[in-house]
């Protein structure tokens, strides 16, 4: 191969590191940049890792996570997109660590306080948050409709991922939850503290979460349907959450909906902070329970710590959008 091909193959690679948008833009120049630094030096770690660390602050920026060579609407849009993936992320391994508790709950009353406590505060946080992601996503949805009215074609595509995911996760989440293990626990005075569909639906939807994908010999004594569903989940969640995150960039904000949407984002994190303390008390201070009904385990632990890395990014994500958001609303 000549060096002049290998050059410019190299160029073209570590261009990769930069974001799509970011390419296009500077992309042309940056490659010639980048042939004439390997030609002077075809081996340079230092090379390579500028252009790693440079892509990886355009990427940030690009999801409004740093820096400020969006505009600043554009930089809110980006700010609110992360925080609904973020969230997404935050819920669906919350939804998972709930659901082993509630299976337990149905079945016998904690013999720890602290797992009685979790339980309770992770239920209650569990339905406001569900009660502000509906808040939040009225104003959207009517924007939406009004968009796809007059024929704003740049919103079929997110759209449609965000019903194909829906529809399969509803589907597939009825479907499933009827074997959740609850159903025939033994009645006791606090047990309709959680209501039993919901916390089927949850339980459910998170089977892809499972320590069993470190035991393939258990793994392959699940029915094949249920296989099916723990691998095509997860697919699922990510058309739902990426056609949310794309419609979000793609849409207006009015001053109005930017207030209301991050106040709802400041309510979200204060109830995501509650669960994530909820669930590290029974991590932490919670036995075993009856029955070793509320064991923890290694998934759990990675679970607190997902919880806790996506609700620090949601954190960031908010207060990129208010600090943009004075020069937005001034516009």
């Amino acid at each position: 191969m000549s060096s002049d091909v290998f050059g410019a193959r190299r160029a073209e690679r570590l261009l990769r590191f930069y974001p799509r948008v970011w390419r296009s833009r500077y992309g042309r120049e940056f490659r010639e940049l980048l042939y004439a630094d390997i030609a002077e030096r075809p081996h340079s770690w230092r090379r390579t890792g500028d252009v790693v660390r440079g892509g990886l602050v355009a990427r940030l920026d690009n999801l409004g996570l740093c820096g400020c060579t969006l505009t600043a609407a554009d930089q809110v849009r980006a700010s609110l997109a992360s925080l609904c993936c973020c969230a997404a992320v935050f819920v669906v391994f919350g939804a998972a660590m709930w659901s082993q508790l509630t299976v337990g709950w149905q079945w016998s009353e904690p013999d720890t306080t602290a797992t009685t406590l979790a339980t309770v505060v992770a239920s209650g946080a569990i339905f406001a948050l569900l009660g502000l992601a509906v808040l939040a996503t009225v104003p959207l949805v009517w924007s939406v409709a009004r968009r796809l009215v007059h024929l704003d074609k740049r919103l079929v595509a997110p759209e449609a991922l965000v019903l194909a995911g829906a529809a399969f996760l509803f589907l597939g989440g009825r479907h499933f939850g009827n074997g959740w293990p609850g159903t025939g626990g033994h009645p006791w005075a606090h047990q309709h503290l959680v209501p039993a569909g919901l916390a089927a639906f949850s339980w459910a939807s998170t089977l892809s979460i499972s320590s069993y994908w470190a035991h393939p010999a258990a793994l392959a004594r699940f029915p094949t349907g249920e296989l099916a569903w723990m691998a095509l989940s997860p697919l699922a969640m990510a058309c739902l959450v990426t056609g949310t995150a794309k419609t979000v960039r793609r849409l207006h904000l009015s001053p109005a909906m930017f207030r209301f949407e991050t106040r709802l984002a400041s309510a979200a994190l204060f109830v995501m902070a509650v669960f994530l303390a909820a669930c590290c008390l029974w991590v932490i201070d919670g036995g075993p329970g009856p029955q070793d009904l509320f064991h923890v385990g290694a998934i759990d632990v990675l679970g607190i710590v997902v919880m806790g890395v996506a609700l620090a990014v949601a954190q960031l994500a908010v207060q990129r959008a208010r600090r943009r958001g004075i020069d937005f609303l001034a516009h």
